[in-house]
């Protein structure tokens, strides 16, 4: 069933809150995948996830949102940039342990491996080198709409995946000349 997100946010703008809940249950899934991979860890995704709508909300309610953009675009943004905040703090703050959800049974083992391993290999990058690696790469969209989502142009954006490869592509000799 398609849904047309744009009339949903004109019905939050208006106040109707079950509205938001379907732009929720619509946007979760993909919202929830990205911050996962931006941040490498299950429990700070859902921390983000649930600030980004909260902000997402109050951005609907206060005419923030003019409809321009497609409101996923919207919402990828809000998210990238909670996840990309959140990513500074963690490299200004000193190591925290690492808090995963409780195992419920919903992710899988391997999929939590695979999450860990990945934000090894992508803590070694800049945030924003980071979020475009993953939008374009990972979420697989194009260039210009990472550019959308992070608010910055086509070129920017490609400009942060030639710094993200040449870092991965080094950190690899590296581990290559060290192992």
């Amino acid at each position: 069933m398609s849904v047309d997100l744009r009339l949903l946010a004109a019905r939050v703008t208006r106040g109707d809150e079950q509205a938001f809940r379907q732009v929720v249950d619509h946007t979760r899934a993909p919202l929830y995948r990205l911050a996962a991979r931006l941040l490498g860890n299950l429990a700070d995704a859902e921390d983000v996830l649930q600030e980004a709508y909260v902000n997402a909300y109050r951005g609907l309610r206060e005419g923030r949102y003019d409809g321009r953009a497609k409101l996923e675009t919207y919402l990828h943004r809000i998210v990238v940039n909670a996840s990309t905040d959140l990513l500074r703090k963690r490299r200004e703050s000193p190591k925290e342990v690492v808090r995963e959800p409780r195992f419920d049974g919903s992710v899988p083992a391997e999929a939590r491996v695979a999450l860990r391993e990945l934000d090894e290999l992508l803590k070694r990058l800049a945030p924003p080198e980071r979020a475009a690696l993953v939008l374009v790469a990972m979420e697989g969209m194009s260039a210009r709409e990472a550019g959308e989502v992070l608010g910055c142009s086509e070129g920017a954006v490609e400009q942060r995946l030639v710094r993200a490869r040449t870092a991965l592509r080094e950190h690899g000799k590296e581990e290559v000349r060290h192992g």
